[in-house]
C-alpha cells in the first residue's frame, strides 16, 4: 500500500483520533472534507444554485400564462412545490459524489479506520443537505423578485423552509443509497433520474384535480404531494383552507410520516450497504 493510501487522505480524516473515534467527531471531520471538495469545486456550488433558480424561471414563466390557480396568483403555487420538489434535483448530487467516493477508494480507506460505519454516510447527507439549504434560499431569493409572496406570517414562511431541508436531508439518503449501489458515477447520475416521475406526478407545479382519475389516485397518495402542500399550506396562510382544501395540519402529519418512513429504509439500508461493501 503506498504511502498516500496509508494516510487514509490527510484532509478527510485530520483530527481523528488513532482510537476508536466517537460519532460526532467522526461525523464532523467528514462532512468538513464533503464541504472542503465543494470549496475547492465551487464550480460544483454554482451550478447546483443556478440549476435550481434557472429551472424555477422556466416554469415561472413558461407555464406562469397557461396554469391558473383559483384564488391566489400561480407564481405563489408554484414556489412552494418547486423548492419542495428541488430537493430531487439536488439529491443527484449526493449519488454521484458517493458513487465516486466508492470508485476512487475513498470508501475503502475509511473502512480500514476505527470509526462508526454510520458518521461517514451522516457526513456525506449532511454536506449535501448543506449544499441544497444554499440552492433553495437562492431560489427564493429570485422568487420574491419575480413576484411571489408569503399569504401567511413569516414563522409560517420559516417553518416551510425548514420543512424543505428537512425532507432534503431524509431524499439525501436516497441518494446515497444509490450512490452506493451504482459504483460510479455515470450510473448513479442515471439511476438517479429514476425519482423525477415523483415530482411530476404530485401537486408540485399543477392542481392535482386537473390531472385524469388514474393519475390523480397517484398524485394523492404519494409522499411528495404531502410534503409539498405541507409547505404549500404554511406559505398560504389563511388561504389554505380555500386553495387545498384542508388547513396545513393536515397535511403535515403524513408528510412527516413519511419523512421518517423514508430516514427509516434508506438509512440502515445505507449503512448495511456500506459494510458490506
Amino acid at each position: 500500500m503506498t504511502t498516500a493510501s496509508t494516510s487514509i487522505d490527510a484532509v478527510a480524516v485530520r483530527g481523528l483520533p488513532a482510537r476508536h473515534a466517537g460519532l460526532a467527531r467522526s461525523t464532523v471531520t467528514v462532512t468538513r472534507r464533503a464541504l472542503l471538495r465543494y470549496v475547492r469545486t465551487p464550480q460544483l456550488i454554482v451550478m447546483a444554485t443556478i440549476q435550481m433558480s434557472m429551472f424555477f424561471l422556466i416554469y415561472r414563466y413558461l407555464f406562469g400564462g397557461a396554469i391558473h390557480v383559483a384564488g391566489i396568483p400561480y407564481v405563489d403555487f408554484l414556489v412552494p412545490g418547486f423548492v419542495a420538489t428541488g430537493v430531487l434535483f439536488s439529491g443527484i448530487g449526493a449519488a454521484v459524489a458517493t458513487a465516486e467516493d466508492v470508485e476512487q477508494g475513498f470508501v475503502d480507506r475509511l473502512r480500514s479506520l476505527p470509526i462508526p460505519r454510520s458518521s461517514v454516510l451522516t457526513a456525506r447527507a449532511i454536506a449535501d443537505t448543506a449544499i441544497l439549504t444554499l440552492a433553495c434560499a437562492v431560489t427564493i431569493g429570485i422568487a420574491f423578485a419575480v413576484g411571489f409572496r408569503l399569504h401567511g406570517s413569516l414563522l409560517g414562511g420559516l417553518a416551510a423552509f425548514g420543512l424543505v431541508i428537512v425532507f432534503g436531508f431524509a431524499f439525501e439518503w436516497v441518494f446515497v443509497t444509490l450512490g452506493l449501489f451504482a459504483g460510479n458515477g455515470q450510473a448513479a447520475q442515471a439511476m438517479g433520474m429514476i425519482v423525477f416521475p415523483f415530482a411530476f406526478i404530485s401537486s408540485a407545479y399543477v392542481p392535482v384535480a386537473s390531472m385524469p382519475v388514474w393519475l390523480r389516485a397517484v398524485a394523492e397518495h404519494q409522499p411528495l404531494t404531502y410534503m409539498v402542500d405541507s409547505v404549500r399550506a404554511l406559505t398560504l396562510g389563511s388561504h389554505a383552507q380555500a386553495v387545498l382544501g384542508h388547513p396545513a395540519s393536515y397535511f403535515l402529519t403524513p408528510a412527516l410520516a413519511w419523512t421518517f418512513a423514508i430516514l427509516a429504509l434508506f438509512l440502515p439500508l445505507a449503512v448495511a450497504k456500506y459494510r458490506r461493501g
